[in-house]
């Protein structure tokens, strides 16, 4: 039977603890501080302290209910997972994670986790990692009750899958939802408490606070917009919830950085909003496309596009017949906002990119050789990209070009073919050791597509296209390289 707590208390005590933020702090510290005289240990300040404590404890006999434990079905039951350097990776921890938040070699077999109730007919959520590869997993609620669940679908873009309780047709005992909240609200300093099974201890409850909003380029999955948390997460919660002192869902725990203490990270909840219910109606996410590739404006760029550094993301490509080239957008453009949204950064763009529907409109703003302008774009359908190979090319008769230093050959059909390029360009064909264009990370193999904003097309345009340049002065190179552009600035000589 689920005992459910008046909905009423935890926004009492919550209340509580607002008002009661600056003296409760004090009465913390004269608690936690040298000892005093006894009577300094006023029965107001317990009060407070009481009313703190009151929330969590609340919150926590409200919210264990519709925290759920995932495992795997005996078929897919597996042993632990070997020792790996900085932490021990699995199904339910791709968190064994070695230094700069690298991931260790996926594993697809399912194991052990938590996850969340979200509706009355035993719709749940967990992460994709938990489920791994497996039909299906094994559910068993607070109160005992054990289900078979079907994976509907899974998001490893994100690390989110969606299961559905299998139940008796006369098993209509209610189960216990947990509501989501709008995570745009969260802010760095807010409660949390996150709830799971760490290490096979079911629904313990950790507290800490909102330690960031919207971090990126943890290299956990391919979209993030991460909740960082002080709350203590380990193997086990994976797919379990983060809570705000409401009692709501406001994220989804997914991984920690192992080498590190009090660093952990949560999918917001609005995301998980978003990508279940596409989950729930068709299996599988579908992604808006743009047709676009794109990089972060360094301070470089900055200087030679004269914008501030992060001030938008940089078109370096535009794909022939995308929804960007047919609203005319070209390389060189900076995209500095989506349907009204700041993009600060390539992720920031594929995110909210990724976020809308095929066939939806996004209002693009862009600056163009300074100016700024808008157009609407009916995007198209993210696709699963295959980068072109660039293997070692042939060296006929190089063309140096000492200043940047490079050896440069025309791009021929057969260097093309070899490439895996297409169209017109200028193919680096040695690196001087030392240049600044070695300093600049220009590989043999690259293809040079323009200088300074002018499209080359022979090795002897290069040297033309630096002509009447100051010998200091900086280059703007736009570069292919495994089937991506890029842009890169280099000053010669040094």
């Amino acid at each position: 039977m689920t005992t459910k707590r008046p909905p009423h208390r935890p926004r009492r005590a919550a209340r509580a603890v607002r008002a009661a933020a600056g003296l409760g702090l004090a009465a913390v510290l004269l608690l936690a501080g040298a000892p005093g005289p006894a009577e300094a240990r006023t029965p107001k300040g317990l009060e407070l302290l009481e009313s703190i404590q009151s929330v969590f404890v609340d919150v926590a006999d409200q919210v264990q209910q519709g925290v759920v434990s995932i495992s795997p079905t005996e078929a897919y039951s597996h042993p632990a997972a070997p020792d790996f350097p900085g932490g021990q990776p699995g199904p339910d921890n791709p968190h064994g994670l070695p230094p700069h938040g690298l991931m260790p070699e996926p594993d697809d077999s399912p194991g052990n986790g938590a996850g969340v109730v979200l509706d009355p007919t035993g719709l749940v959520v967990t992460n994709a990692h938990v489920v791994g590869n497996a039909p299906e997993m094994v559910v068993r609620l607070a109160d005992g009750r054990k289900y078979t669940a079907e994976v509907i679908g899974k998001d490893t873009d994100t690390d989110l899958a969606v299961l559905k309780l299998e139940r008796a047709s006369d098993d209509t005992a209610p189960l216990p939802v947990l509501p989501l909240a709008d995570s745009e609200k969260v802010r760095p300093g807010q409660w949390t408490l996150a709830v799971g099974n760490p290490f096979g201890l079911e629904r313990t409850v950790t507290v800490g606070i909102v330690s960031g909003v919207g971090r990126e380029g943890v290299h956990l999955t391919q979209y993030e917009n991460f909740i960082q948390t002080d709350a203590s997460i380990n193997p086990g919660n994976s797919g379990g919830p983060l809570f705000n002192i409401q009692g709501e869902v406001i994220g989804i725990n997914t991984a920690i950085m192992s080498f590190a203490q009090g660093i952990g990270f949560a999918i917001p909840s609005n995301m998980v909003r978003d990508v279940v219910a596409q989950l729930e109606k068709n299996g599988h996410v579908e992604r808006g496309w743009l047709g676009v590739g794109i990089q972060e404006i360094n301070g470089d760029l900055a200087e030679t596009f004269a914008v501030p550094e992060h001030s938008g993301v940089l078109i370096n490509e535009v794909f022939p017949g995308h929804p960007a080239h047919r609203k005319g957008l070209k390389p060189g453009d900076i995209i500095v906002s989506l349907n009204g949204r700041d993009v600060a950064s390539p992720s920031t763009l594929a995110r909210l990119v990724a976020g809308l529907t095929p066939d939806s409109v996004a209002r693009v703003t862009f600056l163009r050789d300074g100016e700024r302008h808008t157009v609407d774009i009916t995007l198209g359908r993210r696709e699963g990209a295959v980068p072109a190979s660039a293997p070692t090319p042939a060296e006929p008769a190089p063309v140096p070009h000492r200043a940047l230093g490079l050896d440069l050959q025309t791009l021929t059909p057969e260097l093309a073919e070899q490439l895996g390029v297409e169209g017109d360009g200028v193919v680096v064909t040695e690196v001087q050791p030392g240049s600044a264009a070695q300093l600049k990370g220009i590989q043999k193999g690259d293809v040079i597509r323009e200088v300074n904003r002018k499209p080359v097309a022979r090795a002897e345009e290069v040297t033309a296209a630096l002509k009447g340049s100051e010998a200091d002065s900086k280059v703007l190179l736009r570069i292919i390289r495994d089937g991506g552009a890029r842009y890169v600035v280099v000053a010669p000589g040094g």
